[in-house]
């Protein structure tokens, strides 16, 4: 990973050296804070790839900081990773609603941290136009969706749907998001998302695509 940006934001210094010497070892540029205030300056100023960022800090919470730097059009790509001790099913979707891209719970171990910052950062590269997974391959530009190799047609918000799912597999696109880039300024129903979702899974499986409740769904790749 050399030549890419990770921000660290904890209050626990012995977490944080650790943390920052194991990703300066594996090439990337590091950055560290110990509070929201300063993670958010560092953020701007240096746009990282990645932000590892506590949710329990001296002046504010995590929650909040991700939550700023998401409405930082300059950060939009950047990839934003809860650490964690608070394993609770309610904080990390609330961690999740403020936008961020993974919820881990400490204890960290920095195998798995590393294994899981790599890949994220390897599927949002984007080497081409085609997304495949589970079996299914898109062709965005050319319309065209094939499941095990075998040709389908969709109709075109479950194709456009599904397309933004797996744009970015694994990670939970919100509510939000979805109504934002699949439907636009198009006023729908609350379960317009909901029927489409079930459409997808009666077509391609149950299993493909996720719920996560309170929050949104995810491609599961």
């Amino acid at each position: 990973m050399e030549g890419k940006k990770i921000l660290i934001v904890d209050d626990e210094e012995d977490i944080l050296e650790m943390l920052a010497y194991n990703f300066n070892k594996e090439g990337f540029k590091v950055f560290k804070a110990e509070d929201g205030a300063k993670a958010i300056e560092l953020a701007e100023k240096n746009r990282p790839d990645v932000i590892l960022l506590d949710v329990m800090l001296p002046d504010t919470d995590g929650i909040t900081v991700c939550e700023t730097l998401r409405k930082n059009a300059a950060l939009k790509n950047t990839l934003i990773l809860f650490l964690s001790a608070r394993g609770e099913d309610y904080s990390q979707v609330a961690g999740f609603k403020a936008g961020a891209d993974d919820y881990i719970v400490k204890p960290i171990r920095i195998k798995i941290l590393m294994h899981k910052v790599k890949v994220l950062l390897e599927r949002v590269a984007v080497p081409s136009s085609d997304l495949s997974g589970s079996g299914i391959t898109i062709n965005p530009e050319r319309f065209s969706i094939s499941m095990n190799g075998n040709e389908t047609i969709i109709p075109k918000k479950e194709f456009e749907l599904l397309s933004l799912l797996m744009s970015v597999p694994h990670k939970v696109f919100r509510r939000e998001e979805i109504l934002n880039d699949v439907w636009g300024d198009t006023y729908i129903g609350d379960r317009t998302i909901d029927v489409h979702i079930r459409k997808l899974r009666e077509k391609f499986g149950s299993d493909v695509i996720q719920t996560v409740k309170g929050v949104g769904y995810k491609f599961m790749g």
